[in-house]
């Protein structure tokens, strides 16, 4: 376990802004991770896969990446499946491991990026499936304690891209490892958005979890920018809540057919995508900072951009969004 100085960030997070560490280490097991949290006083921040954080300065402490990696099966049942996966390990990955199973559950988080340890404390989702629907437990690290926990579903307190690890115990446990409840028979969600257009463009005869798979892939790797060409870190803003007193009034001052799912009778969530299109910014560039130009929810580092020049056009975007709908967006990036 080697730790270092001066450490760059760059290739560590998805938006690839070039920031510097006091001291980095990475951990890969629960003696390396006490151990360095017992080196010295400095401020400590846990890194996981990078891609739903945005640096605005040089971090003055430590950094301690969770390398905990390894996917093991721990419980069979007759018609479900318990599955164990490090922190450390790669979301993607972990999801083309069940696919390959044949477990279902999963499928349509394909090619989200980060890690498993970044899943429930985000409570990721996409195309209508959230990490809460086949989350068993997760086990964590109490850093005030130094003692391990396990985290029952009810527990982690779930919400719209939240859970108690941001809110309540925010900086407080590092997530060891996650298990997930998969089907062995699975019950398949091509309802949302274009899964199931996808899937007649592609020929599938015989729905699977693979094909639902490759079809979230396709449509995300259509629409989303590869970190690895420009930097980005996926959707930048949550989809904003409504009442349903906010919604009709928005529908008679802008005269728009208004794209929305309805929660329920009082409450509207509208895509954040839209609302930043509608108030111009979808394809803005200035220098090395802009907003990508298929889809408006995703901010983007064209080269050399700095957080703080990020962190400035979230705040435009924020403003433009007030002031033309009345709406206050909501940041689901990291800021540090």
């Amino acid at each position: 376990m080697q730790v270092h100085e001066n450490y760059s960030l760059k290739k560590l997070n998805t938006f690839g802004i070039d920031v510097y560490a006091k001291h980095f280490a990475a951990f890969n097991n629960v003696v390396e991770l006490t151990e360095l949290l017992e080196r010295d006083s400095d401020a400590k921040f846990i890194l996981g896969g990078g891609s739903n954080i945005l640096f605005t300065n040089n971090f003055n402490g430590f950094i301690l990446k969770n390398n905990i990696t390894g996917i093991d099966i721990i419980d069979k049942r007759e018609d479900q499946l318990l599955i164990k996966a490090g922190a450390g390990v790669n979301w993607h990955q972990f999801v083309l491991y069940c696919v390959d199973q044949g477990l279902g559950g999963v499928e349509n988080l394909s090619l989200i990026p980060g890690n498993v340890g970044a899943s429930p404390m985000q409570n990721i989702g996409a195309y209508g499936v959230e990490i809460k629907d086949v989350f068993y437990e997760l086990e964590a690290f109490d850093i005030k304690e130094r003692v391990k926990k396990i985290f029952s579903n009810e527990e982690c307190e779930f919400g719209y891209r939240e859970s108690i690890f941001k809110k309540k115990y925010k900086n407080r446990f590092v997530i060891l490892n996650v298990t997930f409840q998969l089907r062995k028979d699975p019950v398949f969600n091509i309802s949302y958005g274009a899964i199931e257009k996808e899937l007649n463009h592609m020929g599938v005869q015989q729905l699977n979890v693979k094909a639902i798979s490759d079809a979230v892939t396709r449509i995300r790797t259509s629409k989303l920018p590869d970190p690895k060409t420009i930097g980005n870190a996926g959707s930048f803003f949550k989809n904003p809540v409504i009442d349903f007193d906010q919604f009709e009034k928005m529908k008679h001052d802008h005269q728009h057919v208004i794209p929305f799912f309805k929660i329920d009778e009082e409450h509207y969530k509208i895509p954040a995508g839209w609302l930043i299109e509608q108030c111009g910014w979808k394809g803005f560039r200035s220098g090395d900072v802009g907003c990508y130009e298929k889809q408006a929810l995703v901010l983007v580092n064209f080269g050399n951009a700095r957080g703080e020049e990020i962190y400035a056009l979230s705040e435009k975007i924020k403003k433009s969004v007030m002031e033309k709908f009345n709406i206050v967006l909501e940041r689901e990036v990291n800021i540090v």
